[in-house]
């Protein structure tokens, strides 16, 4: 009844927003809620039938006692502490290559943009087709330029370096284009009043882009660091883990315990576990960026 007593103006506001929240509780709280729940059972077979017992919290001790999961883990952390800078980088200095108003910079945009019309799934694809050891175009350039072909997602010192790779052609666009539209923002006065101080390109740069795109950075950093978190796409289609884990992450790791060996036990335990790491980290991540919001 609460909402009947609100002003004419926040009931609108109110109905509008019903469908976001409804679809958050459904779509985000309620598995969240359902992962938690599910982590404290296990599943046994009595008289020929599967039935639910509850274990409490033996899943995540079991978890952190188990070297494949300490390892997932770790690939995880490794994965996310490499890609996510490198695509903020490289996306922030093509929207900085981009804003400068240049000749061709709407072509080449036109043609760059082109990754984030494509899923993960179809990008994982070309990859592995790109990549191939024995086949692949990038060996045959490598060779016709006299260098020695890559195992690439073969071995275990290359795959993750290759989906970082992957990762990265995949996102950079698309984070790019949060950036040209930050950078967009910034009023050119300010560039003009610096460049009668005698301001050069990079102290502009510190001094003025860097400073006023600083929200938007933020939040492709949360939201880059979000989906990076839970990707296993890649790892699915290509790697399969491998080899010798070293791409095994966590969330495919979850997928496997689930949708694999049926221990969706185990498998809820690790999805809270990385849900909970990844609120840590973003958690810190606004402890570092966003003090002064």
């Amino acid at each position: 009844m609460q909402i009947l007593r609100l002003k004419p103006e926040h009931k609108s506001a109110a109905l509008f927003l019903l469908p976001v929240v409804v679809g958050l509780v459904v779509f985000r709280l309620y598995p969240i809620g359902t992962a938690l729940i599910d982590s404290l059972f296990t599943e046994i077979f009595r008289s020929g039938q599967r039935t639910r017992q509850f274990i409490g919290l033996e899943n995540y001790l079991d978890l952190f006692r188990d070297p494949v999961f300490r390892n997932s883990f770790r690939v995880t952390l490794v994965f996310n502490v490499f890609v996510n800078p490198i695509q903020i980088f490289i996306a922030l200095l093509l929207a900085l290559l981009l804003t400068a108003r240049k000749p061709g910079v709407g072509l080449f945009i036109s043609i760059y943009i082109i990754p984030v019309g494509m899923s993960v799934s179809v990008a994982s694809v070309i990859w592995r087709i790109l990549l191939n050891p024995d086949q692949g175009i990038v060996n045959s350039i490598l060779m016709w330029l006299g260098m020695n072909p890559q195992p690439f997602f073969t071995s275990s010192s290359q795959a993750l370096w290759s989906i970082i790779l992957l990762t990265s052609w995949k996102g950079v666009s698309f984070w790019m284009i949060f950036l040209i539209a930050g950078l967009n923002d910034i009023p050119r006065s300010l560039y003009e009043s610096a460049q009668i101080d005698g301001a050069n390109y990079l102290r502009q740069t510190l001094s003025i882009t860097l400073p006023l795109i600083k929200r938007i950075l933020l939040f492709v950093l949360v939201v880059d660091t979000s989906v990076n978190w839970v990707l296993f796409d890649p790892m699915y289609i290509i790697t399969g883990g491998g080899p010798q884990q070293s791409t095994n992450v966590l969330m495919f790791e979850a997928y496997r315990s689930g949708f694999v060996y049926g221990d969706f036990g185990r498998s809820m335990a690790m999805v809270t576990i990385l849900l909970a790491s990844l609120l840590v980290v973003v958690a810190i991540q606004f402890r570092l960026l966003g003090r002064e919001d």
